[in-house]
């Protein structure tokens, strides 16, 4: 039984039976005319009869090359696919993946433990960190310009991402120094209902209500003095006296600056910080830097 034939020799013969001239497949090849005759005169004695008639008319394929051509054509197109598929799995392993947030993630070197765990899996791999102004309540996930995202729930339409959370914060009341409640320590939401409130634009959705506190105002409806979209416009505004905002706890050193301060507030459900994902998005690459999310946090 003849066995091992290199995928090189079938492409030679296959390019001398296309051609039927050896000089003009040797061309196409970018071998010399010899090399190419020596590799096509091994192959037939390994296969044990000539694939060429040639004589002072020309080439011509012989019944046994005849034969063999539609198998070494089939061959050749499922290596090159093979070779496709290797080359995407490689470039795969080397992709650039997009990681939005409209706020740092911070919390406790959570960033750098995440990177730490996603590298040593993936060390061909590069993340790349995106801000995102809050306009956009999803971070680039719901356009795709984001792979992954660092998000505070909820989101809007909610099936279509799958979370993992990362944080679960009390929700602050950030104001100025010199506003009324700020002598208090704590502050009892029912205090905020006749506040003016500083609002995420209303591209955010649900976000905006989270964040409005919607869900305590028994239908009572919120008065809005400004709408933010970064954390300068929301310092700026506080430290006008524009409104009261809330935020989630881990992010008031970004907002308890000169001017600025935060205190509890009594009867809100606490913010939660997720990493989210496109739930039809199953590439290695993010599902990966989620497991490795899953890993820092506790929640594998």
């Amino acid at each position: 039984m003849v066995m091992d034939v290199h995928g090189r020799d079938l492409r030679y013969f296959a390019a001398v039976a296309e051609e039927l001239h050896f000089t003009r497949a040797a061309e196409r090849l970018f071998v010399s005319q010899p090399a190419l005759s020596k590799q096509i005169r091994m192959l037939e004695r390994q296969l044990g009869a000539p694939l060429f008639e040639r004589d002072r008319h020309g080439v011509r394929l012989t019944p046994v090359g005849a034969a063999l051509l539609p198998h070494a054509h089939r061959l050749l197109a499922a290596w090159d696919a093979a070779r496709e598929a290797v080359e995407a799995a490689k470039a795969g392993q080397r992709t650039t993946i997009v990681v939005g947030m409209s706020t740092s993630p911070g919390r406790g070197g959570l960033l750098p433990a995440i990177r730490s765990r996603f590298t040593d899996a993936h060390p061909e791999a590069t993340v790349k960190l995106r801000q995102v102004s809050w306009e956009d309540s999803t971070a680039g996930l719901a356009d795709a310009s984001s792979d992954l995202a660092f998000v505070w729930l909820p989101l809007p339409d909610p099936e279509r991402y799958a979370c993992v959370v990362v944080a679960e914060e009390p929700r602050l009341v950030a104001m100025s120094q010199e506003h009324p409640l700020a002598a208090r320590e704590v502050v009892d939401f029912a205090d905020l209902l006749d506040e003016p409130f500083l609002a995420l634009p209303e591209s955010a959705g649900v976000l905006r209500d989270h964040w409005l506190a919607l869900d305590a105002r028994g239908g009572r409806p919120p008065r809005i003095g400004a709408e933010i979209a970064s954390t300068d416009e929301t310092y700026e505004a506080l430290v006008d006296g524009r409104g009261v905002c809330l935020l989630a706890g881990g992010n008031a050193p970004l907002i308890a600056l000169g001017g600025v301060v935060t205190r509890p507030v009594h009867g809100l459900s606490p913010s939660r910080l997720a990493l989210a994902r496109r739930a039809d998005d199953h590439r290695p690459l993010v599902l990966a830097y989620a497991r490795a999310c899953r890993q820092a946090t506790g929640r594998s």
